[in-house]
């Protein structure tokens, strides 16, 4: 057998500690299945005194993580820490350079730099994996990557935060507000003190940017990303989505357009019979269409500690085994810029809820604007809705609002726009509309 792989840990929270354990609860079957044992040697974290659940005095300690990314003992560095700056972005620079292979779950690292730390794993000749970086358990990197390598994408889309998910789940399943549900995120650990990466739909918004440069062969740019999160979402809106046949997900979307790549994040309106729209809870799914094949969807848990040290565990273990390829499947000098795609470009269906004002003339003059912009209704939908409307108004009388629901055929994000403010300088409508993009099949 040949000599056993050495690996220096960079960061001893929750995932580091599950990737110790796991690399030795698996020892020997990693060892016959890579044909080479897999041993941590050494470690660094903030706090050498912390009690964790795993004893790490078997190991070197080292303080500074630059030198244990160049340690001469070691042959692969995990970075664990976190960050897209420093300490994070130095170790693994430094770990690279030195020709040591790279594991790292820190999507905000690959996000930010990840097209320069490539180029600098293919001149060395070593490993940049980062499988555990987006999906958590679920293989979509490796499938992205190496399994569909065969095949021309043109979609790669799905719920890739587990907050927001489960926000989203609780609302629907227990008629709570996001407020509240929010709350009992926080309280169950799923959501963090200061929830606003999350739920704003910037954490969704990294990992896309990484999945886009796999499937498409773009750089690696969050800020191409266009975002939107779910704090406007209500739970009417998930009530009317049930009537119509569909569930919102916060959906991170990246698709060939005749314009480019169009990466976007908000929340979608999904057909319930779709497989991404069963995933329920703090789960993740993805779905990728392929030019030779029907739509593939990998599920599968998000986060936590045993999920993401599965993916690092499987990293570590494809370098055991001699595999190295490009770190985003193709040489980094070959990926292409992407601009962000203007929204006002976007095609597809929209469900639109309005609060329109109960008098003579509204109906009508909402349909004048939408049809100015050649936008046609699958289905329109108004009712008063447990109980009297907004602000207590009895039905029927003149001045009240009503909830109106609009279905739309395929449009451009632009006409939607126009048509709205044109129906707000109307004074046909009380309120903000909610407009929530339909994802197509």
């Amino acid at each position: 057998m040949a000599a056993p792989l050495k690996i220096g840990i960079a960061g001893l929270g929750t995932v580091g500690v599950s990737v110790i354990r796991l690399i030795d609860r698996q020892r020997a079957a990693l060892a016959s299945c890579c044909g080479r044992s897999i041993e941590v040697v050494a470690v660094n974290a903030r706090s050498r005194g912390k009690r964790r659940a795993v004893d790490i005095r078997r190991f070197r300690w080292l303080s500074d993580p630059v030198a244990l990314a160049t340690d001469s003992e070691i042959d692969v560095f995990v970075e664990l820490i976190g960050g897209e700056d420093d300490p994070a972005k130095g170790a693994v620079s430094a770990a690279l350079h030195a020709g040591k292979s790279v594991v790292t779950a820190n999507k905000a690292l690959l996000a930010r730099h990840g097209v320069k730390l490539a180029a600098i794993a293919e001149k060395n000749r070593v490993a940049l994996n980062f499988e555990a970086a987006v999906g958590g358990a679920i293989p979509i990197v490796k499938t992205v990557r190496e399994g569909l390598a065969g095949n021309s994408l043109s979609r790669v889309y799905g719920i890739l935060n587990g907050t927001c998910n489960y926000i989203l789940s609780r609302m629907e399943q227990e008629k709570m507000g996001f407020a509240e549900c929010l709350r009992e995120a926080q309280r169950l650990g799923y959501a963090e003190a200061d929830p606003t990466f999350d739920v704003e739909g910037h954490d969704t918004a990294q990992k896309l940017a990484i999945l886009a440069s796999l499937a498409f062969g773009t750089k690696v740019d969050e800020s191409a990303v266009y975002v939107e999160g779910i704090s406007s979402i209500a739970p009417d809106d998930l009530a009317w989505a049930d009537e119509l046949g569909y569930r919102v997900k916060l959906l991170g979307v990246a698709v060939k357009t005749e314009k480019g790549i169009e990466q976007r994040v908000h929340p979608t309106m999904v057909r319930k019979d779709t497989a991404i729209a069963q995933v329920m809870g703090v789960t993740n799914a993805v779905t990728i269409d392929a030019d030779s094949m029907a739509p593939l969807t990998l599920v599968g848990p998000g986060a936590g500690g045993v999920a993401t040290a599965s993916a690092v565990v499987a990293d570590i273990g494809d370098i055991a085994r001699g595999v190295r390829t490009a770190p985003f499947g193709r040489p980094s000098s070959r990926l292409v810029a992407t601009a962000k795609a203007p929204m006002q470009r976007h095609e597809g269906g929209y469900y639109i809820r309005l609060r329109a004002v109960d008098k003579p003339g509204t109906a009508a003059s909402i349909a004048k604007r939408l049809a100015e912009q050649n936008i046609s209704l699958e289905s329109i939908v108004q009712r008063h809705r447990g109980g009297p409307p907004q602000g207590g108004e009895s039905p029927g009388r003149s001045g009240a609002s009503v909830p109106v629901i609009l279905i739309t055929y395929a449009t451009t994000e632009d006409a939607v726009r126009k048509a709205l403010a044109a129906v707000g300088r109307d004074k046909v409508i009380s309120g903000k509309p909610q407009v929530i993009r339909i994802e197509k099949n």
